[in-house]
């Protein structure tokens, strides 16, 4: 029984850093969304806060420093989006991939004129990366039973992003419905004449929009290469950004179910993590890459079957041109 605890706990320790970025990403997706701007971009913002993230944090040893270059990286990012698909009304999937495209190879080929380290930043000290917190009395409560390994191992013990990501949930929530923003935000996505014939500008909003965009998925990227790991690496956010757009229509573009989303598919990716190599009843040892695979097999059973169900805000995707 020890035992079969002690793998549950280890299990939901990892699924919750493994969900950090998901969420985050699907935090900033729902904004976009919601003010009609389709972001498929979401993958290369993180990975370009990433490669900024690990640039900066190499260099000048602050982690902190690390995390306003990758936000600010992926606020760039966020802008030149909608500058091609606000401003000049371009199409926004096409403007979302081609970011997503430009980034992967830009930062590998920065990193290596930088650093000469084949793609990739220097691996980083302590002090240039997020380190887990020990909350107050874990270390005490630690031999409690049942509780204390909770307290002291999924409550304690993550780096500060896991808790900007749990903050993160219900101040997104407040902010969309419980404030004028989020309601000019929904209102834009869904009506953007009316908005704009009550005296809103739908461009200034879409704007606003895509800032908190860029700036959660800013932390996501910068969680992944100084937080979660300790430096960047090409593609490393691994369709991680598809994934958080997933779950965010799964979630129809709500924030708890959202979450909710997340942690399934940040579930299935650490029980493919412990699968690896381990023979299965009646299976065998299954090959890596179909075990890898697991966690995108998921995102398409779940879309193929709610898919359908998901109404999508009315005016995404669609370019206002104003009325005159």
């Amino acid at each position: 029984m020890d035992q079969l605890f002690l793998q549950v706990l280890l299990l939901t320790d990892s699924t919750i850093r493994l969900a950090t970025p998901l969420v985050l990403a699907a935090l900033a997706g729902l904004f976009a969304e919601r003010s009609g701007v389709v972001d498929i971009g979401l993958e290369g913002k993180m990975l370009g806060a990433a490669f900024g993230a690990a640039s900066t944090a190499a260099v000048t040893g602050s982690a902190w420093l690390g995390l306003a270059a990758g936000i600010g990286f992926s606020i760039g990012l966020a802008m030149v989006h909608g500058f091609a698909c606000i401003t000049h009304r371009g199409n926004q999937v096409v403007s979302g991939m081609a970011l997503n495209i430009m980034v992967a190879g830009l930062g590998p080929t920065l990193a290596e004129a930088w650093f000469r380290q084949g793609g990739r930043t220097p691996l980083l000290g302590e002090d240039a990366r997020f380190k887990p917190l020990d909350l107050p009395f874990a270390a005490e409560l630690h031999g409690v039973p049942v509780l204390g390994p909770i307290y002291a191992e999924l409550i304690s013990n993550h780096n500060i992003l896991v808790y900007v990501m749990a903050a993160a949930v219900p101040a997104v929530a407040w902010v969309v419905y419980r404030t004028r923003f989020g309601l000019r935000l929904r209102a834009v996505g869904e009506n953007p004449s009316a908005v704009d014939t009550a005296g809103i500008s739908v461009t200034w909003m879409r704007y606003k929009a895509l800032v908190v965009t860029g700036l959660l998925c800013g932390i996501a990227g910068t969680y992944l290469s100084i937080a979660h790991n300790a430096s960047f690496i090409r593609d490393m956010t691994a369709g991680k950004g598809y994934l958080a757009l997933a779950a965010l229509i799964f979630g129809k573009w709500r924030p708890v179910p959202a979450l909710f989303a997340c942690f399934l598919f940040a579930f299935t990716d650490a029980v493919q993590i412990r699968l690896q190599g381990v023979p299965l009843p009646l299976l065998g040892t299954v090959p890596t890459q179909a075990i890898q695979a697991l966690p995108y097999i998921a995102t398409v059973l779940l879309l193929a079957g709610f898919v359908g169900r998901a109404v999508a805000p009315k005016a995404i995707g669609q370019p206002y041109v104003k009325e005159r």
